[in-house]
């Protein structure tokens, strides 16, 4: 990549000249660097080099790190909306919110097929494997725990309750789980999710 006004000392951050698609770029060189670095030993500012951009314009963009994750591996789930969806509301009711979240997300061909291809990949790529378990935990998983004060165990056994559905579903299609209705499935699976949140601490 050659030098550009944009890197020049003393230039203010923003979109570099003649640069048709900053977005793109910074996007391509978070593939990169999360695929070489992992999610946890990624950074912002390491993305924003490998740009060839200031780091302010990687938050223009995307805001965090997550977001950058979210939008360079086209996941459906962005943390920062998806976390406070989840806990407003009765805690009563967080394994229905939750367990109706997911399924509803998954039910959406194109916005599932991004997040089943790099699966696929991590179950035969340790580091694709390793970036993955990374992001869920520490952007995902951590948090909701630490919201509702229980073991991160309890959330991380909900979470491969519903992996395991979706992935019974879509990848096995087993049936008549892959053809039911998510109301349907919500009110089988919702008691269970809610077992483990509520569980003794």
């Amino acid at each position: 990549m050659t030098v550009t006004d944009g890197q020049r000392p003393g230039r203010r951050p923003g979109r570099r000249p003649g640069s048709a698609d900053t977005r793109g770029e910074i996007l391509a060189a978070a593939r990169r660097t999360f695929a070489e670095k992992g999610f946890d030993k990624a950074t912002v500012r390491g993305i924003a080099r490998a740009a060839g951009v200031d780091p302010a314009l990687v938050h223009h963009y995307f805001t965090s790190k997550e977001g950058v994750f979210v939008a360079a591996m086209e996941l459906p789930i962005v943390p920062d909306e998806v976390i406070p969806q989840v806990l407003t509301g009765p805690r009563e009711e967080m394994g229905e919110r939750l367990v109706r979240f997911i399924l509803t997300v998954t039910s959406d061909a194109e916005a599932r097929q991004p997040l089943l291809a790099l699966v696929r990949t991590a179950m035969t790529n340790e580091k694709a494997a390793g970036m993955i378990r990374e992001f869920m935990t520490h952007a995902l998983l951590l948090r909701v725990a630490e919201a509702l004060d229980i073991p991160p165990i309890r959330m991380e056994a909900a979470f491969a309750q519903l992996f395991g559905v979706v992935l019974a579903r879509y990848v096995l299609e087993l049936e008549p789980l892959a053809s039911a209705g998510v109301e349907e499935l919500v009110a089988l699976l919702a008691p269970a999710v809610q077992r483990y949140l509520d569980g003794s601490r």
